[in-house]
């Protein structure tokens, strides 16, 4: 029997979105001859039950599943509306895919306003470029000298190289933050996989995170330091993170942390808790980035205040790589910290 003839039935379940994401894979995987659709089958992780799955609003597939799918059938559609629509139909079915729907929606809600942040920058620093274009003085004629008096200057009293000069550093200014906002939007973009292989699990994503790691003496578990000054919601941070291979190490003020990072190595991100008394987050996370050996481990800010624009450019400017609000979200939490362990890891090894 091919993976054609045992098609499953349409879970009953699941919600219109998940249905109706479902039903485009059915058809376009019906299109597929036997050999194809096997094969395809076959490629799923854990097994071919897996594809089962997914061709019945069992579970939401990966994208890479999507992807293969059409770029199997004998005439792919390459067309980017039909892949731009598949990938709504499947956020779409994410949003509300229990329980890492609010996980899902969080991060796109930050992944979107990084997607503005970059395009702002890109347009502040294009028109900064167009108008140097336009104030580099041009050669003057011989017998053309009305525009500048004697001494070169305009006649509005501005100076041309000093206007240029002001005009190329507003432009590089912007192409940096654009550069900063394009790698925290590639950091969500992976955050959101993470999250989506968390589907009917409570575990961490899967990846190098694990005991496992460390059974092997040669690659130690990542050390993640947790601080806040509240007992409690470290007790909620270790119940999450602890049993999925992290070495958790816990601050309660901002002194405490400073204390714990005189020995920085193998810690691949801080989860810092902004409003603290005595030393804040604000201030922990300045003395972290005034020390040379401190100054790159990536600080997550955990925060109640709020998680809007103003607020997330407040956490940037302050030196977070970023932030999570409260009340933290577990499958949120362990995504972010999980595409964390796997940024240091790669440094860690040169990848």
């Amino acid at each position: 029997m091919t993976a054609l003839d045992g098609l499953p039935p349409m879970s009953v379940e699941p919600g219109a979105e998940l249905r109706e994401f479902a039903a485009e894979l059915r058809t376009l995987f019906l299109g597929l001859d036997a050999p194809a659709a096997d094969a395809l089958a076959a490629r799923c992780t854990p097994g071919p039950q897996a594809c089962a799955d997914y061709l019945a609003a069992v579970r939401i597939p990966p994208w890479e599943f999507v992807e293969a799918l059409l770029d199997a059938l004998p005439d792919a559609p390459d067309r980017p509306d039909v892949r731009e629509r598949l990938r709504r139909s499947r956020l779409a079915a994410l949003r509300v895919a229990p329980p890492i729907g609010w996980a899902v929606r969080q991060i796109e809600g930050q992944l979107h306003a990084v997607e503005r942040e970059v395009q702002e920058a890109d347009e502040e620093a294009e028109q900064a470029e167009r108008e140097l274009a336009h104030a580099r003085p041009a050669p003057a004629a011989p017998d053309t000298p009305d525009t500048p008096d004697a001494s070169g200057t305009p006649a509005d009293g501005t100076d041309p190289a000093q206007r240029a000069a002001l005009l190329a550093e507003k432009a590089g200014q912007a192409r940096e933050r654009s550069a900063r906002a394009a790698a925290r939007r590639d950091l969500m973009q992976r955050q959101l996989v993470l999250v989506e292989r968390q589907q009917g699990t409570t575990a961490a994503p899967p990846g190098p995170t694990g005991a496992a790691a460390a059974e092997s003496g040669d690659d130690p578990l990542p050390k993640i330091l947790l601080v806040d000054d509240r007992p409690e919601n470290l007790v909620v941070l270790e119940a999450l993170l602890g049993p999925h291979g992290h070495h958790l190490v816990c601050a309660t003020s901002g002194p405490d942390a400073l204390r714990a990072l005189m020995e920085p190595d193998d810690y691949a991100a801080i989860l810092l808790d902004v409003q603290m008394p005595g030393m804040d987050g604000y201030e922990t996370a300045a003395h972290i980035r005034g020390r040379a050996r401190t100054r790159d481990i990536p600080i997550v800010f955990v925060t109640a205040i709020g998680s809007g624009p103003d607020h997330a450019r407040h956490a940037y400017a302050a030196g977070a790589a970023d932030f999570i609000p409260k009340p933290v979200d577990p499958w949120t939490v362990r995504a972010k910290v999980a595409s964390f362990v796997e940024l240091h890891r790669a440094r860690r090894t040169g990848r």
